[in-house]
């Protein structure tokens, strides 16, 4: 009986500092100093760029179609699906939008680009001058246009770009070529 009785007696020794350490790891926490209220204050700040619209037009893009006769001014929409989401107009707080030409053309090119609401309404532009360059010599613009609290309503309203390209002269010896693109970078906060 006695082996029977130390046997008990070594397995509680045993027993003793495994429910020591067990104690300890539930008495200890890495999160001691976490105040779980202050959740509420995270924001979540992500960064979206996206090419917006590219583009490479030649002297035939400046010829009506029907007709065949030089026009000074070309146009086309595009829609910005991207934010057109609650998701995304709730978050934005920040927009900055980069445009660049390179223009091959021998003429003055004026550029409009206009952001439009779902029922057409101009929420803001940004219009420039392209000088004249060749293909040689190509001329080079590039704009950056910051949107930020205090107007960032017109962003969340601009479902559409709109942009308006006007040849300044008569349209003679239109050889060249003029590259478009742009960009926005987006920040967000949620």
């Amino acid at each position: 009986m006695a082996k029977k009785a130390l046997f008990v007696f070594r397995n509680s020794l045993f027993k003793i500092p495994l429910l020591l350490v067990l104690l300890s790891f539930l008495t200890t926490s890495c999160f001691k100093d976490v105040d779980f209220e202050q959740a509420q204050d995270i924001q979540l700040t992500p960064d979206l760029e996206v090419d917006l619209l590219y583009y490479k037009i030649d002297n035939t893009d400046f010829l009506d179609s029907e007709t065949n006769a030089f026009t000074s001014v070309i146009r086309d929409t595009v829609r910005l699906e991207f934010l057109d989401d609650d998701y995304i107009q709730d978050g934005l707080m920040f927009a900055e939008f980069r445009f660049k030409h390179e223009n091959k053309f021998p003429y003055l090119i004026k550029s409009s680009i206009r952001f439009l609401s779902e029922n057409d309404r101009n929420q803001f532009a940004v219009n420039y001058d392209i000088p004249p360059g060749s293909i040689d010599s190509p001329s080079v613009v590039d704009t950056t246009y910051v949107v930020e609290r205090g107007d960032i309503g017109k962003v969340r309203r601009s479902l559409k770009m709109l942009v308006e390209l006007e040849i300044i002269g008569d349209g003679k010896d239109m050889e060249g070529e003029l590259d478009f693109s742009s960009k926005g970078l987006f920040k967000f906060e949620f």
